[in-house]
C-alpha cells in the first residue's frame, strides 16, 4: 500500500496530513490513523484497491462539472462559474422577492455580482441552483443598541442554575424571564445563556448541555407550560400525578438530582398533555400552527424520541446506529407505519417542543420590551451526540462515525474526546448546506444573538474514529467561507449578533476572518496575561471581540483567586501534589500581576471590602473601561460565587451542570455586591464610550 496515495487521498477528503500543534511543534498524522479517519468519512483506505477506488470517487466529485445545489458570493462581488459554463452564457435569476432578471456571464464565465443579499434561483443552461448572497457582515451590538461606539453589557447565566417558587428542582424560562426583566431594569443590554438544545427525553442521565441530540430542537424540560397554559392547568396536573411534596423536596436541594427532576417533571408534562388533548383549549390552533410551520424536521425529531423510548421499554439499544435497517433510515415505509402505531407519542413530544418554543419566544419579547438592545444570547454547541436526533436525521450531512475532540496539548497530553459528531463538509456541499442553514435558524429564532461553541469547527475540526483515543484523530477541514456567508446571511434577516468563542488554538487568519464578517471575538480576563504574567492594559483590549471575566469552563473569578479548580484537581487525583504545589505557585503570579494591572485604578483595593469583593469590583470595572463593544459577567462574578459549572476533563467526582444558585431569579440582582457591581459595569461602559467617541 502506498502511503503517498493514501495522504493524496486525505488531503483531497479535507484532512491534514501535516499539522502544527499547540506549542508550535510539526505533527504528522500516521498511516494507521488516516485510514480509520478516511473510513469514518466515506472513503475506504484500507488497500492499495480501496484507496484507488476512494481516489477515483473523489475526483469524480470534485474536478466533474456536476453543478452543486448551493453557491455563495458576497454581495458586489461577482461569482465564478467557469467550472460550469462557457463565457457569455444567458441566464435567468429568480429573486426571493419574487421578481426575476435575464443576466449573462462575463468573458470570464462570472455572474455579475449586481444581485441583492439573499437567497435567489439561478437557471443556466437547463441547470438550476440556488445563489446565498451574503451582506458584507453580521449583525452588529452597534445595530442592536443604536449607539457609537457601542459599549455594551450583559450578563451571562446557566439557565439550569437558576431559581424560582415551584420550578421542580431546576431552572426554567419563567426564572430566565424574571431575571431578563431584573437585568434590563438594571440597563444590560444582553443576557447569554446556555444551551438549551434538545437532549434525549428518555435517558434523563446525560445532561451537559455541550453534548445534545439536536441543535435543531430545544429541551423541553426548561419549559414552563404555566406561563403559556395557566398556573391553574399546571397545578391540576401536578395534583393529579400526586407529585407536588417530590417537586418541593427537589426544589430545596443545593444540587440539581437531574433524573429524578427530569422523571418528575416528564410524567406532569405527559398528564398535563393528556388534558391539553381531550380538552377544548383555545390554544389548539396555535399548536397546529406550529406544527405546521415546524414541518418534516419536528415530526423526524419527535419519531425519533417515540422510538427510542418504545426500544427502552423493550430493554433495547436506544442508539439509532443499532436499530433494525427498516428503522435506521427516516424515510423508509416501515417507519412511517410505525409513525402511525405511535401517533399519540409523537404528538406528545411535538406538545413538549411547542411548548418550550412559546416559552422562550415569550422570554425573548419580555427582555426586549424592558429595554435590552440584543435580549437573549444564544449559546450553540459544536456538535451533537452521533447517537442522537440530528445524526439520525440528517445522516448525509452529519458524521455519526467519527467523534469530535482536541489534540494532545500541554495541559491535556492525551487530547480530549468530546463525544459528539460534526457536520460533514461534502454532505453540506452535496445537500446545498441545507443542515447548517437550518441549524442555524432554529438558533436564531428567539434570541438576539448566538453564541458559537468552539468558532474554530467552522475552519476545521479535531475528528476521532469511534473508540479510538483522542491522540488518533486528524484535522478535517471545512468550507469556511461559504459558512461564515451563510451566517452573515442569517444574522442580519434575524437581527442578531454572532459571537464566536475563539479561545484556544486557532487557525492562522480566522480571527481575521471573523472579523471581516463582523464576528466578535471572544476574550477572559483570566487568559489576557502573557508568560510573565503581566496582565494586558485596558486600552490593549482590542474593539472586536467582546470581553468577560471567565467561561464555564473556567473557575469564577473568586474561584481562581482562591485556588478552588487546584484544589479540585487535586482531590480528584487529576494532578498529583506536586503538580499542584507549581500549579499554586504560578497561581500566585498570576495573582500578583493581575492586582498590578487592576491597582493601577485608584479606586482598586480600598477598605471596607475584604480582599475577594476588593477584585471582583475592580475587574467588574477594568472591562467596562475596555473598548470591546459587549462586556458579559457572568453571574457566578456578579455574586461573587467560587464554584465553576463544569470542571473539564471530569464526568464523575465533580457535580458539572448541577449546580444551582442560592437565591430567586426575581431577586437575585438585589443582592448587595451584585448590585453594585452591576452598577459599577454600567458606569464604566458609559465612561468608555464617552472616552472613546
Amino acid at each position: 500500500m502506498s502511503d503517498a496515495q493514501l495522504e493524496i487521498l486525505a488531503s483531497r477528503a479535507g484532512l491534514a496530513v501535516d499539522w502544527i500543534d499547540a506549542n508550535g511543534r510539526p505533527q504528522k498524522v500516521e498511516a494507521r490513523v488516516l485510514r480509520a479517519v478516511l473510513a469514518g468519512l466515506g472513503h475506504p483506505a484500507g488497500n492499495g484497491q480501496e484507496i484507488e477506488r476512494s481516489l477515483q470517487q473523489l475526483q469524480q466529485r470534485q474536478q466533474g462539472r456536476h453543478l452543486p445545489p448551493l453557491l455563495t458570493a458576497d454581495v458586489g462581488q461577482g461569482l465564478d462559474l467557469a467550472r460550469y459554463f462557457p463565457a457569455q452564457t444567458q441566464c435567468r435569476v429568480q429573486l426571493e422577492d419574487g421578481s426575476s432578471r435575464q443576466l449573462q456571464l462575463d468573458d470570464e464565465s462570472r455572474l455579475p455580482g449586481e444581485l441583492p443579499v439573499g437567497y435567489h434561483s439561478v437557471d443556466i443552461e437547463d441547470e438550476r441552483f440556488i445563489l446565498a448572497v451574503a451582506p458584507e457582515r453580521c449583525y452588529s451590538v452597534a445595530d442592536a443598541v443604536a449607539d457609537q461606539p457601542p459599549r455594551a453589557w450583559g450578563l451571562g447565566v446557566q439557565l439550569y442554575a437558576l431559581r424560582r417558587s415551584g420550578d421542580g428542582g431546576f431552572g426554567d424560562t419563567q426564572a430566565l424571564e424574571e431575571l431578563a426583566r431584573q437585568a434590563a431594569e438594571r440597563g444590560a443590554d444582553a443576557l447569554a445563556i446556555s444551551p438549551l438544545h434538545a437532549m434525549f427525553s428518555c435517558d434523563p442521565q446525560r445532561y451537559s448541555p455541550y453534548s445534545p441530540s439536536s441543535r435543531l430542537f430545544l429541551n423541553s424540560l426548561y419549559a414552563a407550560p404555566g406561563a403559556i397554559l395557566g398556573e391553574r392547568a399546571w397545578r391540576t396536573a401536578i395534583e393529579a400525578c400526586g407529585l407536588g411534596p417530590q417537586l418541593q423536596a427537589l426544589e430545596q436541594q443545593p444540587l440539581i438530582d437531574w433524573p429524578a427532576a427530569a422523571q418528575a417533571k416528564q410524567q406532569v408534562l405527559r398528564e398535563l398533555y393528556q388534558g391539553f388533548r381531550h380538552g377544548e383549549h383555545p390554544l389548539h390552533q396555535d399548536f397546529a400552527s406550529y406544527r405546521q410551520a415546524a414541518g418534516e424536521a419536528l415530526e423526524n425529531h419527535c419519531r425519533f424520541e417515540a422510538i427510542q423510548a418504545l426500544r427502552v421499554a423493550r430493554g433495547e439499544d436506544p442508539d439509532w446506529r443499532h436499530w433494525p435497517p427498516y428503522w435506521r433510515d427516516p424515510a423508509s415505509p416501515e417507519l412511517a407505519r410505525l409513525a402511525e402505531e405511535q401517533a399519540e407519542e409523537i404528538d406528545f413530544h411535538a406538545f413538549c417542543q411547542w411548548l418550550i418554543a412559546r416559552n422562550l419566544e415569550r422570554v425573548q419579547s419580555a427582555a426586549r420590551s424592558s429595554g435590552m438592545g440584543i435580549g437573549l444570547i444564544a449559546d450553540l454547541a459544536v456538535g451533537a451526540d452521533g447517537g442522537g436526533s440530528q445524526a439520525w436525521s440528517r445522516q448525509d450531512q452529519l458524521l455519526a462515525e467519527l467523534t469530535v475532540g482536541a489534540p494532545p496539548d500541554i495541559l491535556n497530553r492525551q487530547g480530549q474526546g468530546w463525544g459528539i459528531s460534526a457536520f460533514s463538509p461534502e454532505g453540506l456541499q452535496r445537500n446545498g448546506f441545507r443542515a447548517f442553514i437550518e441549524m442555524l435558524r432554529a438558533n436564531f429564532a428567539h434570541a438576539g444573538g448566538l453564541r458559537i461553541d468552539h468558532v474554530m469547527g467552522l475552519q476545521r475540526l479535531w475528528v476521532i474514529p469511534l473508540g479510538a483515543p483522542p491522540c488518533d484523530g486528524a484535522y478535517l477541514y471545512y468550507p469556511v467561507d461559504d459558512l461564515l456567508r451563510l451566517l452573515a446571511l442569517e444574522s442580519q434577516r434575524h437581527q442578531a449578533i454572532v459571537l464566536g468563542e475563539d479561545l484556544g488554538t486557532v487557525p492562522d487568519g480566522l480571527r481575521e476572518k471573523l472579523a471581516a464578517k463582523g464576528m466578535l471575538g471572544m476574550r477572559v480576563l483570566l487568559f489576557e496575561q502573557d508568560q510573565g504574567c503581566h496582565f494586558k492594559p485596558i486600552l490593549d483590549w482590542p474593539d472586536n471581540a467582546l470581553a468577560t471575566t471567565s467561561t464555564h469552563d473556567l473557575p469564577p473569578l473568586a474561584g481562581w483567586w482562591h485556588g478552588r479548580d487546584i484544589e479540585w484537581n487535586q482531590r480528584l487525583e487529576l494532578v498529583d501534589d506536586a503538580g499542584a504545589r507549581h500549579w499554586r505557585e504560578h497561581r500566585q503570579r498570576e495573582r500578583d500581576g493581575l492586582r498590578q494591572a487592576l491597582g493601577r485604578d485608584p479606586q482598586n483595593f480600598r477598605e471596607p471590602l475584604d480582599e475577594t469583593d476588593q477584585l471582583l469590583d475592580a475587574s467588574v470595572r477594568f472591562l467596562g473601561h475596555t473598548r470591546a463593544p459587549l462586556v458579559l459577567l457572568p453571574l457566578e462574578d456578579a455574586l461573587g460565587i467560587d464554584e465553576q459549572a463544569n470542571l473539564p476533563g471530569t464526568v464523575e467526582g465533580h457535580p458539572n451542570w448541577r449546580r444551582r444558585l442560592a437565591g430567586s431569579a426575581r431577586r437575585l440582582l438585589d443582592d448587595t455586591d451584585a448590585a453594585r457591581r452591576l452598577e459599577q459595569l454600567a458606569c464604566a461602559r458609559r465612561q468608555a464610550q464617552e472616552r472613546d467617541r
